[in-house]
């Protein structure tokens, strides 16, 4: 077979249909490729989309024109926000999916897609000439010639599953891996790592007495993810609940007289796996001194009895799985409908790529999602997204688009990969932004839409619908600023404790609020409550800016700093960096772990600290 197109995709999973439908809809031709095509948009681990970061993640690819957001409102059976004790730039949206629909939805929109074509088969080659990639080779002959070739490969690149004493060649549970396009890689002269990652035993819900545990609910009213979704109609699916449940000291015995069988202890698993996922058997190792550890059982779809349970992922053996299982309240008779694993897998560290996700030794090839070391469908899908854009922009001639820190948690993701680098599975949080007072989820769409219909993948009826929503705030918040009440403008009003739009609005019959549907409101209060924030932030800024280039003394001791975490100080006595610029490159070491170390260190004598115990390294 010989089929010539313009971009091939590599892998149908959240970082593959976000690059595959973003560069159909800027009008190139595009052939995914994916070992089945019953497998695109499938949740290889748990069924939900957001989450701390994420949730901004996932409305930035949809304010920018990609897909998630709307299958995520389409499939949604439980919609929550979290952290909301906190402010709102540190919110984050969370859905429940149906997995089924899930993927049955992404793979409709692949099938409605003008321009883009799904082929079943394993990719065993690259074929590369004269330092530009030229297409791909298939197992079995086949040839797909191309100009640029995007590769979203997940944890199949030479994947290994582990449970137990058993090791399984896949690239997850039931799915071959990819061991030649890997070789590929490394003959064209990538460095190759090696990560680990792992799911959790799924439960037979039947099984388990669910009287017994906390109900979980979602918000009421739900909010959509999607700027696009009929807040009329939604949800769209029946919701369900979650039920939480936990570990306790007989599930800690367990664990601990069987880590002698756990592949990660036994020394068999080399790949470095996440740090904020980490396994029960991490777990109960690291954190010796936590009396238990909180289970989230999640329902797996509406048409299914089977049960996710979050917070528990898991390499033992299946007998062991389902003892320990089996101490939990709640969970006394569960049993498992398939047993937890752990995989390996190749990925290539990002300082070989650039801001555009083209690969710095062969023009034309794109790297998306797990294979540039992070976790998560949503890191994956927004990387997906920009890849996509960028390979369909390089055929055209155009310069790639590459967000700032400032624009977008998409800018902050690709720039911490790419000047940073990762030696763990890279997880986005909000604290890895300087500018997160400004990058909230509630105007993502007011940030990117605009680019989004720049780019061509943001239709003029969604762009009217932003640009009118953007008037609509302007007019509320002049009033805010211009109309005074008891000798107060209503905007100072606003900003005091307790005082909420609706009581402004009350107390001003004749200000536009009836224009304002949820949403803006939403964005109004945030945004007039938090000026004095956002204008300090800005300062802030500057300042750490200014400071970037103050030097760390070789003797200078990070333990003991208020404001540092355990993980922070364990980088830095680590790489031991030499100036807070080097610091701001090691990966874990974040904005606000910055400003903190340049106070300590404006404060500090050049002379050292005198309480430092640590050698220099």
């Amino acid at each position: 077979m010989r089929v010539d197109c313009d971009i091939v995709v590599v892998g149908g999973g959240h970082a593959g249909c976000e690059a595959a439908h973003a560069a159909a809809r800027l009008g190139r031709s595009v052939v995914l490729v994916t070992l089945r095509r019953d497998r695109i948009g499938w949740m290889s681990c748990n069924p939900a989309v957001g989450g701390m970061a994420k949730g901004h993640l996932v409305r930035e690819i949809d304010a920018l024109g990609g897909l998630m957001g709307r299958v995520t409102d389409e499939t949604g059976i439980q919609f929550r926000t979290l952290n909301t004790r906190r402010g709102p730039a540190v919110q984050g949206s969370r859905a429940q999916v149906d997995r089924r629909r899930y993927a049955e939805a992404m793979q409709r929109r692949m099938a409605e897609t003008p321009g883009l074509e799904v082929v079943e088969g394993m990719v065993e080659n690259l074929e590369v000439q004269g330092g530009r990639v030229r297409g791909v080779r298939l197992e079995g002959g086949g040839r797909l010639g191309a100009g640029a070739v995007i590769l979203t490969t997940g944890t199949f690149l030479r994947g290994v599953a582990h449970v137990g004493e058993v090791r399984t060649a896949c690239g997850r549970e039931g799915d071959r891996p990819s061991v030649g396009l890997a070789r590929a890689l490394e003959a064209a002269g990538f460095e190759l790592g090696r990560f680990k990652t792992g799911t959790t035993p799924r439960l037979v819900g039947k099984t388990i007495d669910f009287s017994r545990l906390e109900i979980q609910p979602g918000d009421r009213p739900p909010r959509p993810f999607s700027f696009w979704t009929d807040p009329t109609t939604f949800p769209h699916l029946p919701q369900r609940v979650c039920h939480l449940t936990a570990t306790g000291e007989a599930t800690h015995r367990i664990v601990r007289e069987n880590l002698h069988r756990s592949p990660l202890f036994r020394g068999e698993i080399v790949g470095r796996g996440p740090r904020y996922c980490p396994s029960i058997e991490d777990k109960v190792v690291r954190f010796a001194d936590k009396a238990s550890h909180t289970v989230y059982l999640e329902p797996d779809g509406l048409d299914t009895d089977e049960v996710y349970p979050g917070g528990i992922s898991t390499s033992l053996p299946e007998e062991v799985q389902r003892a320990l299982l089996r101490t939990l309240p709640g969970l006394e008779d569960v049993e498992i409908a398939r047993p937890g694993y752990a995989i390996e897998y190749d990925w290539v560290p990002p300082h070989q790529i650039r801001a555009s996700l083209e690969t710095r030794r062969v023009a034309g090839l794109y790297l998306a999602g797990q294979i540039n070391g992070t976790s998560g469908y949503e890191e994956a899908a927004a990387q997906g997204l920009m890849a996509g854009i960028n390979a369909a922009r390089r055929l055209g001639g155009e310069a790639p688009v590459v967000l700032g820190r400032d624009q977008a948690y998409i800018g902050v993701l690709i720039d911490d990969l790419v000047t940073k680098g990762t030696d763990e599975p890279y997880r986005l949080f909000t604290s890895r932004a300087e500018h997160r007072l400004l990058l909230r989820e509630d105007n993502a769409d007011l940030r990117l839409t605009a680019l989004g219909a720049a780019l061509g993948l943001i239709d003029e009826t969604q762009l009217g619908q932003v640009e009118a929503r953007r008037r609509r705030l302007e007019r509320a918040r002049a009033r805010l600023e211009g109309t005074r009440r008891k000798g107060q403008r209503l905007a100072q009003w606003l900003r005091q404790p307790g005082v909420t739009l609706e009581a402004v609005a009350a107390a001003d019959p004749d200000g536009p609020w009836a224009a304002l549907d949820a949403a803006d409101r939403r964005t109004l209060e945030v945004e007039v409550k938090y000026a004095g924030y956002v204008a300090r932030a800005q300062r802030r800024l500057e300042r750490q800016t200014a400071a970037a280039a103050v030097e760390i003394p070789e003797s200078f001791c990070f333990r003991g700093r208020a404001g540092l975490s355990a993980e922070v100080v364990e980088k830095l006595e680590r790489h031991r960096p030499r100036t807070l610029a080097q610091a701001g490159r090691i990966p874990g070491v974040t904005p606000a772990a910055l400003e903190v170390l340049s106070v300590y260190l404006l404060r500090e004598t050049r002379g050292g600290d005198e309480g430092c115990t640590a050698a220099p390294g």
